[in-house]
C-alpha cells in the first residue's frame, strides 16, 4: 500500500466542487479543506507506486480548477487503525 498527502490550491469560488470530484477518484480516501498556504488536502492511498503516478500526473490534471498541487509520500504510516487491512478490502493484488 502507497499513502500520500497531496496538497491542493485551487481556483476562488471552486473548492466545493474540485473537493467533490476528488473523492470520485480511486485511490482518495479523504479530502480535507483546509485553512493555511493550500485549500484542499487530499490522501491517497494505493496499492503501488504507479497508481500513484497516475492519479497525480493524469487524473488530477483533468481537474481545471487545481491551480497548484504538492504530492508528499509516505514512507510509513503510524496509526492506531489498521489501515492495510482497512484499505485492501475488495483490492486485487
Amino acid at each position: 500500500m502507497v499513502s500520500a498527502v497531496v496538497l491542493l490550491n485551487i481556483r476562488r469560488g471552486s473548492i466545493n466542487e474540485v473537493a467533490d470530484q476528488l473523492t470520485d477518484l480511486k485511490g482518495v480516501t479523504e479530502v480535507y479543506s483546509v485553512a493555511g498556504r493550500y485549500d484542499l488536502v487530499a490522501i491517497v492511498r494505493v496499492p503501488q507506486n504507479d497508481d500513484l503516478a497516475m492519479l497525480v500526473t493524469e487524473q488530477l490534471l483533468k481537474i481545471d480548477d487545481i491551480v497548484e498541487s504538492e504530492t508528499l509520500i509516505a514512507f510509513r504510516v503510524y496509526s492506531r487503525h489498521d489501515l492495510e487491512s482497512m484499505f485492501s478490502i475488495g483490492v486485487d493484488e
